[in-house]
């Protein structure tokens, strides 16, 4: 019986990311798409529905394979859920609004990944700091010098 509703749940999730990637995507098509050296307006919303639409296929497919569960349900509904991922998650997002204004995107995104990465119990504080670090680097890369991202790196003041 868990194995059955294990392949619904994950079926059924990707079923509804495939319907809503395609909305999106179609959604997108009533606006200009362009191309890739002249997107338009319609690019984006067609390209990641596309991208979830795919994703969402892929999970359906993988459904099947899943390994059966190894808690019992009485053992499922007897914890209280483990809320530290989504605490993290939220704390994470809050930090980064508040440093992306008043820090600047470098100390904005090292908060956002550190306090999120905090959120997988398997995660140690140095490999939360170094994947953090990391990060800063690329968003440094991609969002300040390539794309020119109104949101200074450092802004302290």
């Amino acid at each position: 019986m868990n194995r059955r509703l294990a392949f619904s749940k994950d079926y059924y999730s990707g079923a509804l990311m495939v319907v809503i990637g395609l909305s999106a995507a179609y959604a997108g098509t009533t606006y200009d798409v362009g191309t890739l050296t002249n997107m338009g307006a319609g690019f984006f919303p067609v390209a990641v529905g596309t991208l979830l639409a795919f994703i969402g296929i892929l999970i359906a497919m993988s459904a099947k394979d899943l390994p059966a569960p190894a808690l019992s349900t009485t053992d499922a509904h007897s914890r209280l859920p483990d809320l530290r991922g989504a605490v993290c998650i939220i704390a994470g997002t809050l930090a980064f609004i508040l440093l992306g204004k008043y820090g600047g995107l470098i100390p904005a995104t090292f908060a956002i990944v550190f306090i999120s990465a905090l959120g997988d119990r398997t995660n140690t504080l140095f490999r939360a700091a170094a994947l953090s670090i990391v990060m800063c680097a690329i968003a440094l890369v991609v969002f300040s010098w390539a794309l020119k991202l109104q949101l200074a790196p450092f802004a302290w003041g």
